[in-house]
This record gives C-alpha cells, sequence and structure tokens, in this order.
C-alpha cells in the first residue's frame, strides 16, 4: 500500500475518519441508553461499550489539548498559568470536600473525593504545562 502525499487526499481520509468517529460514538450511545433504559445505570455501567466510550472520550479530550496549545496565538508563560491552575484546582478541591464533610458523608470520603478530584485535574494541567514548555523550546530552538 502506497503512503498518501496528496494534501487533498490525506484531508478527505481525516474526514471519513471524523464521520467514522462519530457514527461509531452514536451508536454506543444508542446501545447504552437502551442498557440504562433496560436495566438502570448500573447495568449500564457494567456494559464493556462504557468502559469503550470512556477511554475514547479521555483519548479525544487530550489530543484536543495538544492541538489547543499548539493552536494558541500568544504565548503564555508555562509556569505562571501551571501555578494559577493548581492554585484554582486546590481551591475548588477544598470546597468540595468541605461540602462533601458538611453533608454528613464523613472526613474519610470528604479528604478521598477532594485528593481524587485534585489528582484527576492536576493531570491535564500538567500535560498542558509540558506541552508549553515544549513549545517555547521549539521555538527558541528555531532561533538564530
Amino acid at each position: 500500500m502506497k503512503k498518501i502525499t496528496d494534501e487533498r487526499l490525506i484531508f478527505r481520509n481525516l474526514q471519513h475518519i471524523k464521520i467514522i468517529y462519530i457514527v461509531q460514538s452514536i451508536g454506543i450511545l444508542c446501545i447504552l441508553g437502551y442498557e440504562l433504559f433496560q436495566g438502570g445505570l448500573e447495568d449500564m455501567r457494567k456494559n464493556p461499550l462504557w468502559l469503550l466510550f470512556i477511554v475514547t472520550s479521555v483519548v479525544y479530550a487530550y489530543l484536543s489539548i495538544s492541538t489547543s496549545v499548539e493552536n494558541e496565538k500568544a504565548l503564555q508563560n508555562p509556569k505562571k498559568s501551571f501555578v494559577v491552575s493548581i492554585i484554582v484546582l486546590i481551591a475548588i478541591a477544598t470546597a468540595v470536600a468541605y461540602l462533601t464533610i458538611a453533608k454528613n458523608f464523613g472526613w474519610t470520603n470528604g479528604v478521598v473525593i477532594g485528593v481524587i478530584l485534585f489528582i484527576c485535574g492536576f493531570i491535564p494541567f500538567y500535560y498542558v504545562y509540558r506541552l508549553r514548555e515544549r513549545q517555547i523550546k521549539d521555538l527558541n530552538d528555531d532561533q538564530p
């Protein structure tokens, strides 16, 4: 099989992949919706398609993040934006943990939810930080 070098054909192929992804996602959502109406939330979450849908959504989100960072017009200071993001994340995780504790779910549940929220927020923020650092390094390497 020959590698496609014509940019028009590459773009058309990418459009076809996009359409296939949309059709696949709609099909998965329909199957999961059927499971939801037939057996409830627990039966829907037991279906392996649920895991597939969640994994593909996360991968798509990370790919979109990398594209967004490359498309930024103004270069941002990666350290400053990372620190601001972490401060906001800590505030949100603390507020959610406090609200969980205040609703009488217990200290353990509040702390666990706060830590999980922090970890789930930290990973994409760190990923964006590394992408911005790499972008600045690449721009500095290109300049004479």
